[in-house]
């Protein structure tokens, strides 16, 4: 940590941010807090650019209980940003990008003064052997395998690392746990190994190119638009997302009566009526979860029968709490002024439109795969999966993926670990064979 980020407690803030002259940055932070050690160094380098004209604090949430719950604080991080003694536009948590952080000092300060001071850095140059894209169980298995080849390994993640098993609520198949375990903890663990492994992991981070090489056997990656990582080999662990059903309101309420994640958000609908849209595995189990939670689940369905496995639907058909519609979809998201989500859904056989209301929807209708930002040389399937042979191996050297963004027809967190088994081998052989190819010269 540099000088630029001043660490101040309750007794203190009313003086250096309620009554400064200055524009404010505050970071509520914790102790073993992985989002909280990410975002440090980050916010110590923009302070540093900043200092002259925004004040930065720092406040140590467990110290402060009192302090942190009259503001609401109720996660580490929480970035907040005040002027003249106000909250400005909304707070920052968990995972925190660096550019998300620029788009709101750069609301602190006139656009020309913040353009002057946020000059670039010259960009700092980092050489490793193997490059991991996605910290999921198929990136960090790779990770741990090829750090303990004592290869250089950097892993990237432009969120934390766990990818979807850190947000689901309990995962009961995975080997060796003994027991059924919360995804986060499982993911804690795997990451505490690779970091112990001594693989370097850069977590929350915008990636601003990704080059593939055919000419040097050098592969680039450029994070935060300063950072330059070359290797030889490079492995996608990029995973999928949710994906949309594209219907009128679906983006506007999107985190706002609208949710993907069940673990996430099921917790704030305490005996409240809630819509579940789909019916395959995810869908079926997520609502089993939901079940909880809320006092009663309406399941649309756009088929006259379920797609998951037959105990997951036996468990959902007998819960009292569910009652399905079938045949129908959505069609549109709306909210009323007592806060209540209204879906208009339309029956896809007689073509009878009706309105449901609920507290908040819940969408499960399958992944895409996150594949944007791997360069179009690489080759996919036509649902946009990345194709790849029995060796993770693409159809460019040195080149790699694993886990739910390759072309596969089971995806589990298993999968995705012994995806990433295959591909460290592999990339550990590829640069074994470019080094005697260089020394045979």
């Amino acid at each position: 940590m540099g000088n630029y980020l001043k660490e101040i407690n309750a007794d203190q803030f009313e003086a250096e941010v309620l009554s400064s002259k200055k524009p404010v940055v505050v970071d509520f932070y914790s102790t073993e807090c992985p989002p909280c050690e990410a975002l440090a160094p980050k916010l110590d380098s923009i302070a540093e650019k900043f200092s002259s004209e925004i004040s930065f604090f720092k406040i140590f949430r467990q110290n402060n209980k009192e302090l942190a719950q009259k503001l609401g604080v109720s996660s580490s991080p929480t970035l907040l940003f005040y002027s003249d003694g106000k909250e400005m536009s909304e707070r920052l948590t968990g995972g925190i990008r660096k550019k998300t952080i620029y788009e709101h000092i750069a609301n602190l300060l006139p656009i020309e003064l913040f353009n002057k001071l946020n000059t670039h850095a010259e960009k700092i140059n980092r050489l490793a052997d193997v490059i991991i894209i996605g910290g999921g169980p198929g990136g960090l298995t790779a990770a741990l395998y090829a750090a303990q080849a004592k290869l250089k390994t950097i892993v990237i993640d432009q969120g934390m690392p766990g990818g979807q098993v850190s947000t689901t609520h309990m995962i009961s198949n995975y080997p060796g746990t003994g027991k059924p375990v919360h995804g986060y903890e499982l993911m804690h663990h795997m990451s505490t190994q690779v970091l112990e492994a001594g693989a370097v992991l850069f977590p929350a981070v915008d990636i601003t190119s990704v080059k593939i090489s055919h000419k040097n056997n050098m592969h680039e990656v450029i994070i935060d638009d300063e950072v330059i990582i070359t290797a030889p080999a490079i492995i996608f662990a990029t995973g999928a997302e949710p994906r949309l059903l594209n219907v009128a309101g679906e983006k506007e309420f999107k985190g706002k009566g609208i949710s993907y994640c069940a673990t996430c958000d099921g917790k704030y609908y305490e005996d409240k009526e809630l819509i579940v849209i789909g019916g395959g595995n995810s869908a079926v189990e997520e609502s089993i979860f939901l079940t909880r939670f809320a006092s009663k689940i309406t399941v649309i369905h756009q088929f006259d029968y379920l797609q998951a496995n037959k105990t997951a639907q036996e468990t959902l058909l007998n819960n009292e709490k569910v009652q399905i519609v079938w045949d129908s979809e959505p069609r549109k998201f709306e909210k009323s002024a007592d806060g209540k989500m209204a879906v208009t859904i339309e029956n896809v056989k007689t073509k009878e439109v009706n309105t449901i209301s609920s507290d908040g929807v819940f969408i499960f209708i399958g992944m895409s795969p996150n594949g944007k930002i791997i360069p179009e040389e690489i080759q996919r399937n036509q649902w946009g999966y990345i194709l790849s042979n029995s060796e993770m191996a693409t159809n460019l050297p040195g080149v790699y993926v694993v886990g739910d963004i390759r072309e596969k027809s089971i995806r589990q967190a298993i999968t995705a670990a012994s995806d990433g088994c295959i591909a460290a081998v592999q990339a550990e052989r590829y640069i074994e064979s470019l080094h005697n190819k260089k020394n045979a010269k």
